[in-house]
């Protein structure tokens, strides 16, 4: 069975930084494409960043430039490194894998699929 755990939320002032990592498990394939998307509350769903199994990866808008997605030779850590952060980040955040479909922010964005973490709580304040 499938299991994501984020860790490495926390509260920091806007400017700073944080870096949030997802422990993977139980996936039994290789190719899948993982990602994060974050949730405020009373606000839609965000993807923000995806990466494929060769490494490709993709960023919204709204993050390009700032954050930095990465995963480990083994796939069994996903990473978020988050700089220049806006109180606008501020959301709860929860890594996803092996949703079915093309690897980009824009399917993470409406997918019911795949697996998601419990969330980790990223606050910044101005």
């Amino acid at each position: 069975q499938v299991q994501l755990k984020e860790s490495g939320g926390g509260s920091v002032e806007s400017g700073g930084s944080l870096s949030l990592s997802c422990a993977v498990s139980g996936v039994m394939y290789a190719t899948f494409c993982m990602g994060w998307f974050r949730q405020a509350p009373g606000k839609k769903r965000e993807a923000v960043a995806t990466i494929a199994s060769h490494g490709a990866t993709r960023y919204a808008d709204s993050v390009k430039g700032r954050f930095t997605i990465s995963q480990d030779d083994t796939r069994n850590t996903l990473s978020l490194q988050m700089n220049n952060l806006k109180p606008e980040d501020t959301a709860l955040y929860h890594c996803a894998a092996a949703w079915p479909g093309p690897c980009g922010v824009e399917v993470l964005q409406s997918t019911t699929g795949g697996v998601w973490g419990q969330g980790t709580q990223v606050t910044v304040s101005s």
